[in-house]
């Protein structure tokens, strides 16, 4: 060994068939073992110092691999906690910085005037596209990092919680703020309730337009209305939202706690009507949802039959006419187009809007998976953190992921109080409703294998 690094070390200049094998085993061996190149020809300290943080990177990597192996949950968590993330990125940082001058020192190690004349380009060739990949999969990382950071800034900070009787129940709401409208309403109110034990997860859809809803004894809302939000079509669920906005002193610590009046009193609602205790919210502004679904490269969406673009207004006692249609078939939809699909108006009813917001919202599931969110990842958390709300806190999302993979392999129970099965959103039977939620929410049981299979 001594005599290889001697003659690395100290090469026959004279030679430029030798030098080029020589330049080629240093750019080599700074690509695989960055550090190496220095100890047999250059510097030793700093070829020791590369040796050292290479066996650490190493060392770093197979750490995650058995983490991802054996302990998913706990990486998740790591890669969700902020501080973690800025850790990261200087990490990768330091590496890029060490990897560049380790290269640059190698591509000086090499000699390129002695080389042969046809190995000269291709050594320096080689050891470029080296040092820009390792730049770009470093950029790569960081770039990524501080999107996450940004992105997990929507969450709330606090402690994890438990399930509540086995499952964590959030209120899923669609905002309908925008140019056309004064304030924000939710255009679409549901409740998913996942089993902590096996992620098997159940919606429930209430229509915005439900009336009468009840509220416990205990929400700021049973002062104003004792016997519900009882005052006919000017009560409708949907109106809390700005109800409570315009009366912040019903939720004085909302903001400070993450919220808003707005969600806070849709939250009471939705419990009231379906005997749940809610302890977390995601609003998703409708307006930006376009972005979210652009930044995933479009959505595919089933269409069972033509939907006409346009809204129910009115030109001479008859509706406008639609701006276009969206055609019957497997149709591959922009943001904006995905956008029209799940609010038109025209010529359709509240319960069809929800149906069609309903198969967009699972469109985009299926379509977040971890390979093309990854590749999307820096459009996906911009859009992200400009439509997404949530008191969800940080400390829960590595766990909230690895849940969610596993509701992805389980069917998905859908359950919307329309009719047939709630026929009056003026008089709901609210008895019913809560019924249907308990006997909706029993403990999973995995289908019987099959013998022969």
């Amino acid at each position: 060994m001594s005599q290889v690094t001697s003659t690395v070390r100290n090469p026959d200049l004279r030679s430029p068939r030798f030098m080029s094998r020589r330049g080629w085993w240093l750019v080599v061996l700074n690509l695989l073992i960055p550090g190496s190149a220095q100890v047999l020809a250059g510097n030793r300290r700093l070829g020791r110092f590369g040796l050292a943080t290479t066996l650490l990177f190493w060392l770093l990597v197979v750490a995650s691999v058995v983490l991802a192996l054996a302990a998913r949950g706990v990486l998740l968590t790591i890669l969700t906690f902020t501080p973690a993330l800025l850790a990261l990125v200087v990490v990768v940082l330091f590496y890029v910085v060490l990897w560049i001058v380790l290269t640059f020192d190698t591509l000086r190690l090499v000699r390129f005037v002695r080389l042969a004349p046809r190995a000269r380009g291709f050594v320096a060739g080689v050891g470029v596209l080296l040092l820009v990949a390792s730049l770009a999969g470093g950029g790569f990382v960081v770039a990524n990092s501080v999107a996450a950071i940004g992105l997990l800034g929507i969450f709330a900070p606090g402690a994890s919680e438990p399930p509540i009787d086995g499952r964590y129940n959030i209120l899923l709401l669609g905002g309908d703020a925008g140019p056309d409208r004064l304030g924000l309403r939710p255009d679409s109110i549901s409740v998913v309730s996942i089993e902590a034990a096996t992620g098997s997860a159940t919606i429930f859809g209430i229509p915005r337009n439900m009336e009468d809803v009840p509220f416990a004894a205990d929400s700021p809302l049973w002062g104003p209305f004792p016997n519900g939000y009882n005052c006919g079509t000017e009560c409708l669920v949907s109106y809390l939202y700005t109800y409570a906005e315009e009366h912040p002193d019903l939720y004085p610590d909302a903001v400070e706690q993450g919220s808003r009046p707005g969600i806070e009193a849709t939250r009471d609602a939705t419990e009231g009507i379906l005997g749940l205790e809610i302890p977390y919210y995601v609003l998703i502004d409708m307006q930006g949802f376009a972005a979210l679904i652009d930044a995933l490269g479009g959505v595919e969406i089933d269409v069972t039959e033509r939907v006409p673009l346009g809204s129910n207004t009115f030109d001479n006692g008859r509706p406008a006419d639609p701006i276009g249609f969206i055609e019957p078939g497997l149709q591959r939809m922009d943001g904006q187009t995905a956008l029209w699909y799940a609010r038109s108006r025209y010529g359709t009813t509240d319960y069809d809007r929800m149906a069609r917001q309903r198969q967009v919202q699972e469109a985009i599931l299926r379509q977040m998976d971890p390979a093309n969110v990854l590749l999307k990842f820096q459009g996906v958390a911009q859009a992200g953190s400009q439509v997404v709300s949530t008191d969800i806190p940080q400390s829960m999302l590595g766990y909230f992921v690895e849940l969610g993979e596993k509701t992805k392999e389980l069917p998905l129970t859908k359950i919307d109080f329309v009719p047939p099965l709630i026929d009056d959103e003026a008089n709901p039977d609210f008895e019913l409703i809560q019924a249907t939620v308990d006997a909706a929410l029993v403990p999973y049981t995995p289908p019987p294998t099959d013998p022969a299979g």
